[in-house]
């Protein structure tokens, strides 16, 4: 009559992991937060610095393009640059969470912890 109960024991134990991954990931956050990639666009005309959540933090334009008042290929190499950065964050935020994990690959976790932790995978 009662066999389920065995199963709310490890609830108990189930909510205590989730809290401590909860907290794994905000520790995560923060310190993706701190590292740095940079996107490229037009050969290195256009760069642009992310931070490991994919903040946008640095936009830099190479001088020529300005003397040459090519506004067309600014506009199309700058968007390309931060896409490049993005994907560079997004691999980052992936490469953390394998290790955050332990290797394991534990599919829509990321996802969910992120929305916990703030975090845009």
């Amino acid at each position: 009559m009662l066999k389920g109960l065995g199963n709310l024991a490890n609830l108990g134990g189930l909510m205590k992991q989730a809290q401590e991954m909860g907290t794994k990931m905000q520790q995560m956050t923060e310190e993706l937060k701190t590292k740095r990639v940079i996107g490229s666009a037009g050969a290195g005309l256009v760069e642009v610095e992310a931070n490991g959540t994919g903040e946008v933090l640095a936009v830099r334009i190479d001088p020529s393009l300005f003397e040459k008042q090519d506004r067309e290929l600014i506009e199309d190499l700058l968007p390309a640059a931060i896409n490049a950065a993005q994907a560079k964050s997004k691999e980052l935020y992936a490469q953390q969470m394998q290790s955050l994990t332990g290797g394991m690959n534990l599919p829509g976790l990321g996802e969910a912890l992120s929305q916990l932790g703030g975090l845009s995978p």
